[in-house]
C-alpha cells in the first residue's frame, strides 16, 4: 500500500522557507516530494530573486503554479447578462462612502482563487489523486510557526492532511530568524502581493524607503482600481489600499505607525501566503 506523499506549500517567506531548509537538512522528516509555490505575478523583485536561490538549496523540485496575474484580475471588466459592467472585489479593500463609513471587503478571493486552488490543483497531480477519493494521499506542509496558530486549519479534502511542522517544534517566526541566521542564510523577504491591504505601516514604510518600484506598483494599481470602479455599477464605496482610507502615495506611515496598528496580516490567506 502506498503511503502519503509529503508536499511544502512554499510561500517564500521567513517561516516556509526556514521549513523548507530545515528539511533540506534532515531536521525536519521525512524529506518532502517537492514543494510548491503559488504565483500571484504580483511579488516584489525581491521574493522571486530570494525564490531563485531557495530552489538551488533544496533537494527536492519546486513548482510554480499560478492563476494568472491577480492584478489584472480585478481590474479585468465584465458584463453580466443584463448588460450591467462590473469588476471583482476580490481583494479585502478598505471602503469608505458617505452612508456606510469606513468598511472593508470581506470577499477574499485572492487567497481561494490565486493560492488555494492552483496548490490543491497540483498536489492532485503529484499525488495522483482520483475524482472522489478518500485515501489520505498527501501530508500538505504549511509554514506556520507558533506564534500565528490562529491560521492552523485542517484541510477541507479527505485525500489531504495539513502538517505544520513548525509548531510541532514549538518554533515562532523569531526562531526561524535565529535559525536561518545561525546556518549562514540571509533573511527572507516578506512574501506578500505589492499592494495587500493587510500591509502594516511599517510594511508600508519598508517599501517606500526601500523598494520604491514596489510601492509605485501598489499606487499605481490602488488608482487603477478607482478608475475602473468609476466605470462600474456593482459597488458604491471607495476602495482602497490603506485603513486610513486615503490615497497610498499621501499616506505618512511614520505617524500612523507611531499611534500603533493592529497587525490584520496574520488574517489574510488561511495559512498559504506570507508565510
Amino acid at each position: 500500500m502506498s503511503k502519503p506523499i509529503h508536499i511544502i506549500s512554499l510561500g517564500a517567506g521567513v517561516q516556509s522557507s526556514c521549513m523548507a531548509l530545515m528539511a533540506a537538512k534532515g531536521e525536519i522528516t521525512p524529506m518532502p516530494t517537492a514543494a510548491i509555490f503559488a504565483d500571484t505575478q504580483d511579488e516584489p523583485d525581491e521574493v522571486y530573486r530570494w525564490l531563485d536561490w531557495l530552489e538551488k538549496e533544496l533537494p527536492f523540485p519546486v513548482y510554480h503554479v499560478t492563476n494568472g496575474k491577480l492584478s489584472d484580475d480585478v481590474l479585468r471588466m465584465r458584463v453580466t447578462k443584463d448588460g450591467r459592467a462590473y469588476t471583482r472585489t476580490n481583494l479585502p479593500f478598505h471602503t469608505f462612502s458617505q452612508k456606510a463609513g469606513v468598511g472593508m471587503v470581506r470577499q477574499r478571493g485572492c487567497t481561494a482563487d490565486f493560492k488555494i486552488k492552483p496548490i490543491i490543483k497540483k498536489q492532485r497531480e503529484l499525488g495522483k489523486i482520483k475524482r472522489g477519493q478518500k485515501k489520505v494521499g498527501i501530508i500538505s506542509w504549511i509554514g506556520i510557526s507558533l506564534d500565528e496558530i490562529q491560521r492552523m486549519k485542517d484541510s477541507r479534502d479527505r485525500w489531504a492532511v495539513n502538517r505544520w511542522p513548525l509548531v510541532d517544534l514549538g518554533m515562532k517566526r523569531h526562531d526561524c530568524l535565529r535559525w536561518m541566521e545561525k546556518n549562514g542564510y540571509q533573511k527572507p523577504p516578506r512574501s506578500a502581493c505589492v499592494y495587500c491591504p493587510f500591509h502594516s505601516d511599517a510594511e508600508w514604510s519598508r517599501l517606500k524607503k526601500f523598494d520604491a518600484v514596489a510601492f509605485e506598483r501598489a499606487v499605481a494599481f490602488e488608482r487603477a482600481v478607482a478608475g475602473a470602479k468609476a466605470k462600474t455599477d456593482n459597488i458604491n464605496s471607495t476602495l482602497w489600499l490603506h485603513k486610513s482610507c486615503k490615497p497610498l502615495d499621501t499616506v505618512d506611515f511614520s505617524t500612523e505607525e507611531e499611534r500603533g496598528q493592529i497587525n490584520m496580516f496574520n488574517n489574510e490567506c488561511e495559512g498559504m501566503c506570507g508565510v
